[in-house]
C-alpha cells in the first residue's frame, strides 16, 4: 500500500474515533464489581425502625466503581437470588444472607429490545414481572410502549407487543408498573400518562398473557397520593396489590408512599385510589424508590424497595427491607 494511501486510511479512522454523534447506551462490564454497605431507616436513632403498617429490618446501600452501574427501575427475587433491572437495560444479579452480607454477583444485559439497543432510549426498560412457575419475564418498555416476554432468567426466545390502548401514552410516562397476578390477569400501570381531566393515571388489565392477548382486557384509572407518581407495584398473598408511589421536592427531596388496591374493585373505567399503609420522607433513609417487591419468610411478608439513582453522584442505590405489618 503506498504511504499517501496508508495515511490518508489512518486519518478517517481517527476522526471516526472522534465522532460526536449519539453515544453508545452504558453498559456494564464483564467483572462483576458490587458492594453493600448497610444503612439504618434513621441515621438519628437506630431504634426507629417503624414506619406505618411497616417495620424496618434492615438495608444496604449498593455501589459499584463501574460507571454503568444504577438506575435500578424494577426487581424480583427468586428463592433467594434478586434481579435489578435498569432503565438502560442492564442487569444485576446477587444474593443477601440474613445478615445483609452479599453474594454471588453477577452483570448482564438484555439480550434484545425495541431498536437496535445502542441508545438508551431503546432499552428504556421501567418494569418487570415474573411467573414462579414457568419463570417467564415480562418488561415493560417507556417511550415504546412495548411489553417483551422473555424466557427464564431474561433470556432467548423473546416475544413482544405494543398494546394498542398504550399506543399514545406519553414518551416518559409509560408503563412503570406491571404485575402477573396469580390468576393469570396483568395489571399495568402508567406513571403520568392521565385520565384527563383527573390526575388518575392510566391503566390496563389484560385478562391473559398481554404478548399473546393484546385486546383481552379493560381500562381503568389509578389515583395516587396527591403530588405522587407510581413507579412500581406487586401482588401480596392475599391477592391484593402494593403500589409504590414516589414524589421528588425541589432542591433534592425525596419521599415514598405504599399504598393498597384490590383488585376485585376493578371495574372498567372505574377510577381507584389507594389505601395508604407506609409513608417514608426525610430524614428517614429515603430515595428515588422505585423497584418493588415480596418475599416471605416464617410466614411474615417482607417487602423490598430498591432505588434508581439515575446515575447521579447526589443519589444513592437503596436496597431496603421491611416486615408488613397488616
Amino acid at each position: 500500500m503506498r504511504r499517501r494511501t496508508r495515511y490518508s486510511l489512518m486519518l478517517v479512522l481517527a476522526l471516526l474515533c472522534q465522532w460526536s454523534g449519539t453515544p453508545e447506551r452504558p453498559m456494564l462490564g464483564r467483572v462483576p464489581d458490587l458492594t453493600a454497605t448497610p444503612v439504618m431507616l434513621d441515621p438519628a436513632d437506630s431504634n426507629h425502625v417503624k414506619v406505618g403498617a411497616l417495620t424496618f429490618m434492615g438495608g444496604v446501600d449498593l455501589t459499584s466503581r463501574d460507571l454503568a452501574f444504577g438506575g435500578y427501575s424494577s426487581m424480583t427475587i427468586d428463592h433467594g437470588l434478586f434481579t435489578l433491572l435498569s432503565d438502560g437495560g442492564t442487569i444485576v444479579r446477587f444474593r443477601l444472607d440474613d445478615r445483609f452480607r452479599l453474594s454471588e454477583p453477577a452483570f448482564g444485559d438484555l439480550p434484545v429490545g425495541p431498536g437496535t439497543g445502542w441508545r438508551k432510549e431503546e432499552r428504556d426498560s421501567e418494569s418487570m414481572t415474573r411467573d414462579p412457575s414457568s419463570g417467564q419475564v415480562w418488561v415493560g418498555y417507556e417511550g415504546y410502549n412495548q411489553i417483551w416476554r422473555y424466557s427464564p432468567g431474561l433470556t432467548l426466545p423473546a416475544q413482544m407487543v405494543a398494546p394498542r390502548p398504550m399506543a399514545d401514552w406519553s414518551v416518559n410516562g409509560g408503563a412503570e408498573s406491571m404485575v402477573r397476578l396469580h390468576d393469570g390477569r396483568f395489571l399495568v400501570i402508567a406513571e403520568t400518562n392521565r385520565r384527563l381531566p383527573s390526575e388518575a393515571r392510566s391503566a390496563l388489565i389484560f385478562d391473559h398473557d398481554p404478548t399473546e392477548k393484546p385486546l383481552k382486557g379493560f381500562e381503568f384509572g389509578y389515583l395516587p397520593p396527591d403530588g405522587y407518581d407510581p413507579s412500581d407495584a406487586t401482588e401480596l398473598p392475599d391477592g391484593r396489590v402494593l403500589v409504590l408511589n414516589r414524589r421528588l421536592d425541589l432542591p433534592f427531596r425525596w419521599s415514598a408512599v405504599l399504598t393498597l388496591i384490590d383488585p376485585r374493585q376493578i371495574r372498567p373505567g372505574v377510577t381507584i385510589r389507594g389505601r395508604e399503609i407506609a409513608r417514608l420522607t426525610p430524614p428517614l433513609t429515603v430515595d428515588n424508590f422505585e423497584g418493588l417487591a415480596i418475599t416471605r419468610e416464617h410466614g411474615a411478608t417482607m417487602v423490598w424497595m430498591v432505588s434508581d439513582d439515575n446515575l447521579l453522584i447526589l443519589q444513592r442505590t437503596l436496597l431496603m427491607k421491611f416486615r408488613l405489618d397488616l
